[in-house]
């Protein structure tokens, strides 16, 4: 994938993932460079030399991160898909800003130090999981018997996830980084500068919880668990703090090499301090948190990135989707009924608007992503240029494919539909016999959406189909359609098909005339919506759409 020489388009794209980046580029040229050579580094990109003003300026040779976080305790979801889409995005558009000369990398950080405080309801041998609550998840034995621990399983299954979906990261572990001594430095200077840090954490919290809070919650030495105890006494020299360990009386512990974990705002401050994270996005529920923890980065001497929030999804009843509630829809469920590419597509959209989150979004953002691929090859082919502002584009990380699909999702489903077409072979004899010499090798991604629209039909359309008698005005019409159809040649395409069937509205005087096709569908496919009919007659055949529609006349439809 070449993001070189598109510097000048990306300064002139409207897309949100350059807004994000020209920010992020204007934050790296302001703390990396002093104003003279911010200018000329400016300029330097500006005028499509990013190579060169890197040459010049070898702060500009250090990464920029991208970060985001992975919660230990449970596995990949949905939401762990958006955490590493969005940021992928920005760093891609980044990337074609700066003509792929800044160096750019996306950590992906696990959480798994945190204490196991839920057991999760989707797991096997949760007695277990309950002998080894509160301690951290890294130390907590994996109930699925084939890791060293719980976190070492959930890491497995993440990693296994984010290669699936190619996605390219630096994998990092809590426990890990805070272990080896690389927050070390950080940790030192939080002990130092506690009371900073209260100042701003307290008025956060309710008075109980005013009372007794630290940023340090101490790892038993006896019990092994996540402490949430008061910090009794400090020494910033010996760079130990004293608490009261129910387990084992009053105990001394070093900040340092993993004998105290972080709570979560003060431990975002430590992370972006200490991997001088550039830029993070996070949920509109996060605001709040991300402005605290905006603070306690500059209490630690660090510069919080560039912060970008995106809305929840919502579920069919426009209730935010929660991962105890179970209410929306899983990863598996999506990659039952849809494509990735898809899934990415509905990602990338709007993303500052709240969306639902449920099956029947899957076809539409099929079929719209669908028409962005071939929008951005039309363009392609046409005038040999490529449409940063074009989802396909970020979808496909600057490389779309050049071949998309010669037939929509809805229609498939409507040709699975009216065919009765349980496999997909009896699919490929309909699409072949409109496609001459088509092939599931030649069309992979058609092969693909074939197998998502027969298992779509089967679990959604199929058992909500509901067909009805046509009226008089439809019955007329209809039968009109019929004597129109068989006076076309053989061989007529979708346009002349969809002509006569706009004629046969017309004249019996439809107003407005999507009325008339509704009533098509309703009457022949059990179903108020469908695609464009006289591509639908097409690839089904024009003997087999005469005898649908004879068959709808007759009441035959509605019998079955």
């Amino acid at each position: 994938m070449s993001l070189q020489g598109l510097s000048h388009q990306a300064r002139e794209a409207k897309s949100w993932p350059f807004e994000q980046a020209r920010l992020l580029l204007a934050r790296i040229l302001r703390l990396r460079l002093t104003d003279a050579e911010r200018d000329l580094a400016a300029s330097l990109i500006n005028e499509g030399k990013a190579g060169e003003a890197v040459a010049t300026f070898p702060a500009l040779n250090k990464p920029v991160v991208f970060q985001c976080g992975f919660g230990a305790s449970g596995l990949p979801h949905m939401g762990t898909f958006g955490e590493a889409a969005r940021p992928t995005m920005v760093r891609n558009a980044f990337r074609a800003l700066t003509e792929d000369q800044v160096p750019t990398k996306l950590i992906v950080f696990s959480d798994d130090m945190d204490g196991l405080r839920k057991i999760p309801d989707n797991v096997p041998n949760r007695q277990m999981l309950e002998e080894d609550r509160d301690k951290p998840v890294s130390s907590v034995r994996d109930p699925f018997g084939e890791y060293e621990s719980f976190a070492h399983h959930n890491n497995a299954r993440l990693r296994a996830f984010l290669d699936g979906f190619g996605f390219d990261y630096e994998f990092m572990s809590s426990t890990e980084t805070y272990r080896s001594g690389q927050f070390d430095e950080v940790l030192l200077r939080m002990l130092e500068r506690f009371d900073a840090v209260q100042a701003v954490m307290l008025p956060t919290l309710g008075e109980e919880r005013r009372a007794t809070y630290s940023p340090f919650l101490p790892i038993s030495p006896v019990s092994g668990k996540v402490l949430q105890v008061p910090t009794l006494e400090r020494d910033v020299g010996k760079g130990v703090i004293v608490f009261d360990d129910p387990d084992g009386g009053r105990t001394e512990l070093p900040v340092t090499g993993g004998h105290v974990k972080i709570q979560w705002r003060p431990d975002w401050a430590v992370r972006w301090t200490a991997l001088e994270v550039d830029f993070e996005a996070s949920g509109k529920d996060l605001i709040d948190s991300v402005r605290v923890s905006d603070k306690l980065t500059k209490v630690l001497g660090g510069v919080p990135p560039v912060a970008f929030h995106y809305e929840l999804f919502m579920d069919e009843n426009n209730q935010k989707i929660s991962k105890s509630k179970g209410n929306g829809l899983t990863m598996e469920e999506w990659l039952r009924y849809g494509a990735p590419e898809s899934l990415a597509y509905y990602m990338y959209q709007s993303p500052k608007s709240a969306k639902r989150l449920f099956f029947d979004v899957i076809p539409k953002a099929t079929d719209e992503y669908l028409q962005q691929l071939d929008a951005f090859n039309r363009a392609r082919a046409d005038a040999n240029a490529v449409s940063l502002d074009n989802p396909a584009w970020h979808v496909h990380r600057g490389a779309p494919p050049e071949q998309g699909s010669p037939v929509s999702f809805s229609l498939l489903l409507n040709l699975v539909s009216a065919a009765d077409a349980s496999t997909k072979d009896i699919l490929w004899g309909f699409i072949q016999t409109y496609i001459p010499g088509a092939t599931p090798q030649s069309q992979p991604l058609l092969d693909r959406l074939s197998d998502y629209a027969i298992n779509y039909y089967e679990d959604f359309v199929k058992p909500s189909k509901t067909f009805r008698l046509a009226g008089d005005q439809e019955a007329a019409a209809m039968a009109d359609l019929v004597a129109r159809l068989r006076a076309l040649p053989a061989g007529a395409d979708a346009e002349a098909i969809q002509n006569e069937v706009f004629e046969a509205g017309k004249a019996a005087g439809f107003d407005p005339l999507r009325l008339w096709f509704t009533a098509l569908y309703e009457v022949l496919l059990g179903q108020s919506q469908g695609p464009r009919f006289g591509s639908f007659a097409a690839i089904f055949g024009l003997e087999r759409t005469i005898a649908l529609i004879e068959a709808g006349l007759a009441g035959e439809l509605v019998a079955a």
